[in-house]
């Protein structure tokens, strides 16, 4: 049989199977791999091109269920699509070893052979026979504290027979959701959106309908009725959410819903909680996962619905080991389980918003904020006309709003999408900026920490008293706000205020971003300053004025997607004003007050934008209208990555519809240590551009001690 490895291997490996041992493809078996033995998945028959008499046995099978052939088939094409080894991906389909392995036991008691009338028994022995007669078998602690007793007690009976011991794998017990629980009223229009899901469901066939509406629309509500009707035929759901901290507030409104919360997935479980929720999704003990993208990865056994909240969300995108986006990937899981898949989102990307103009994807419109909610006036203030103090960022009118709407007793949102307290730090003396020895980036001051750090390799160190170049003492200075330093601003304008700052630096666990939310919720927060963490899906019923303290941030820097994704992040950003009785208002402090995302965003008129975007992109062949690739060369010593680099240039492949860009040093040149190049290839929608790139890099001599990675559908050019 051939074998899959969860290593970083192309192709499956031939094993042998020992007389007496059952092997089946999807079976989790150990192998022998050199002078060690691994776990990997049995892929099918072995390929025949090693002699019989040379293959090593198949060791052993795993006691856990194998891996669905529908499973087996997205892991192909995964790596397929994203150019990666097959072992690659299986690995994250693999990512709790630990629960192949068989489950834990628990020792139990219940009555045994001997005669209990022939027995003197004590009143504490005859309490724990009659509760055994009555009822089930029962753990040791349990059976002590309902029957009152010592566990001497019940270790005497066992040893004259009176009970017996037997031993049962220990299963996690959870609460499941319950579909026939009623949930909130919907409008006509939800009703509508929530029907038409539910019925696909019931269906039982892939599709995909893009759920768009504005923030406040019930979107959430809307797909709770398809995983409702996932659970009424008895199927699984998956529930996909950008990032754990979002799920705050969303796991209470699932638990209003279904009585109980579902199973969750992602980095801040315990490797105790991953290894549990792995095999009860996998013996079918789970029926709803919400979970961050390597959910996609989990072993349903009869998925029902797939969901992908906040479809647009960059954060879909896993930007190291294999590089792919979970949205995209999600449909594909969808068409190789059969199901139907929604993606939500206030702000749909444009490669989904083409997708159904082109009638490939459904769509379903709530235009309208649920019950009293009205859509919250959007303002541009023009900080060329009404600038802010030297040293100060907020405009004169802003400080106004913001002064206005806490008399009224409620809160505002400072959005600013910069950790720390300042971008940038130099000497006033000679110009030095201050960098990390690790990456071609700035160090970014954590003043509130006392701390330089890098947020992209977490390298940290504290802020020199002399200046490295020149000597100069106590000559730093801050350039630029962050979060902190605009917290500075806002405690000496208002200092009688409660501030909190919402940033992964501040709340860097879901339990802490979880108390934050509940806190900003009950009203026990005046002003919240944030990054885009604040910006997402949450509720605050208080929170009537949000203001964008640098709309023009992430305007610039050659992103083909930088306007839709501004555009995108303050909308969302928006749309957390006003979402209860009291109106909300918007302020966005721009110097591009012209610029086509602020016209969009002041006037509403979001069609407008998308349509630009889309001609603009179309004229240029780039994505949603042509294939785009990166290839990224890296390494520890910056002449081999050259080397490859031009190599790799030179060999580019031409033809019609191809062009390929560079090399040229990636924006981050230098990454946690590692120099790096990029190279661009662009193509047309009609080519296989996977195909085009095997053949480039199987003509490219690449040293081991230079790594290409392959990125299909890049989203991030740094």
């Amino acid at each position: 049989m051939s074998v899959l490895l969860p290593l970083p291997l192309g192709e499956a490996y031939d094993y042998a199977i020992p007389d007496g041992l059952l092997v089946s493809p999807g079976d989790f078996v150990i192998v022998p791999l050199g002078k060690r033995e691994t776990i990997g998945v049995v892929w099918g028959p072995a390929s025949g091109e090693v002699d019989p008499a040379k293959l090593r046995d198949i060791v052993g099978v795993m006691p856990a269920p194998p891996m669905r052939e529908a499973t087996r088939r997205f892991v192909e094409w995964v790596a397929s699509y994203t150019v990666s080894p097959p072992g690659s991906v299986l690995r994250m389909a693999m990512s709790a070893p630990a629960a192949l392995e068989a489950p834990r036991t628990e020792t139990l008691y219940r009555l045994g052979p001997a005669d209990a009338d022939a027995l003197k028994l004590t009143p504490a022995r005859r309490r724990v026979l009659d509760l055994l007669r009555d009822g089930p078998a029962m753990a040791l602690s349990d059976l002590a504290r309902e029957a009152g007793v010592g566990t001497s007690v019940i270790k005497g009976l066992v040893a004259n027979g009176a009970l017996q011991t037997i031993e049962r794998p220990r299963i996690g017990q959870r609460a499941k959701p319950d579909w026939r629980m009623t949930g909130p009223a919907l409008s006509e229009a939800q009703r509508a959106a929530a029907d038409d899901l539910a019925v696909k469901v019931r269906a039982r066939k892939f599709s995909v309908t893009l759920v768009d509406g504005v923030p406040g629309a019930g979107k959430t509500e809307v797909y709770f009725e398809a995983v409702a009707a996932a659970l009424a035929e008895g199927r699984q759901a998956l529930v996909m959410l950008p990032e754990i901290a979002l799920s705050t507030q969303w796991l209470e409104r699932f638990a209003r819903r279904f009585g109980a919360r579902p199973a969750e997935w992602h980095s801040d479980m315990t490797s105790a909680e991953r290894r549990q929720t792995w095999r009860d999704i996998a013996e079918r003990r789970v029926d709803v996962v919400v979970g961050a993208r390597s959910a996609l990865f989990l072993p349903f056994v009869d998925l029902g619905v797939i969901v992908v909240d906040e479809e647009h969300d960059q954060a879909f995108k896993q930007e190291d080991g294999v590089i792919y986006n979970a949205r995209d990937m999600a449909v594909v899981r969808a068409r190789l389980e059969a199901v139907p898949i929604a993606l939500a989102s206030a702000t749909p990307s444009l490669e989904s918003v083409v997708n159904a103009q082109g009638a490939r994807y459904d769509t379903l419109h709530l235009p309208e904020r649920h019950g009293p909610m009205e859509v919250p006036r959007i303002e541009i203030v023009d900080i060329r006309r009404t600038p802010p103090a030297r040293n100060r960022w907020l405009a004169p009118p802003v400080a106004q709003a913001i002064r206005d709407t806490l008399e009224r007793g409620e809160q505002a949102l400072l959005f600013l999408n910069r950790r720390g307290y300042a971008p940038l730090t130099l000497c006033r003396a000679c110009g030095h900026r201050l960098q990390c020895p690790h990456c071609s980036a700035w160090l970014v001051e954590h003043r509130f920490r006392r701390k330089l750090v890098c947020h992209h390799c977490g390298h940290g160190a504290p802020l020199p008293e002399k200046c490295p170049a020149c000597d100069a003492e106590d000559s730093f200075v801050a350039c630029g706000p962050g979060v902190e330093r605009l917290a500075e601003e806002v405690m000496a304008l208002f200092p009688d205020k409660r501030l909190e700052i919402f940033a992964s630096d501040t709340v860097p666990t879901r339990r802490e971003a979880q108390a934050l939310v509940e806190r900003i919720a009950n009203n026990e927060v005046d002003l919240v300053i944030g990054t885009q963490m604040a910006a997402k899906g949450y509720h605050f019923p208080h929170l009537t004025l949000v203001v964008v303290v640098d709309a023009d941030l992430g305007l610039s820097g050659g992103d083909l997607r930088a306007a839709e994704r501004t555009f995108q992040l303050l909308y969302q950003a928006a749309g957390r004003a006003g979402r209860a009785e009291h109106p909300g208002r918007v302020l966005l402090q721009t110097a591009q007050p012209h610029h086509p995302v602020m016209r969009a965003l002041a006037s509403g008129d979001r069609e407008r934008f998308l349509e630009t975007e889309a001609a603009e992109r179309r004229h240029a062949g780039w994505p949603p209208f042509g294939r785009l690739a990166a290839l990224i060369v890296s390494g520890t010593d910056e002449q081999s990555v050259d080397a490859v680099a031009t190599r790799l240039g030179r060999l580019a492949p031409s033809g019609e519809g191809l062009r390929v860009l560079g090399p040229a040093p990636a924006p981050l040149s230098l990454l946690r240590g590692r120099f790096r190049r990029r190279l661009l290839l662009r193509a047309e929608r009609s080519v296989n551009i996977q195909s085009v790139i095997l053949e480039w890099l199987a003509v490219a001599e690449v040293p081991g001690t230079v790594r290409v990675q392959v990125d299909i559908d890049p989203y991030s050019f740094m």
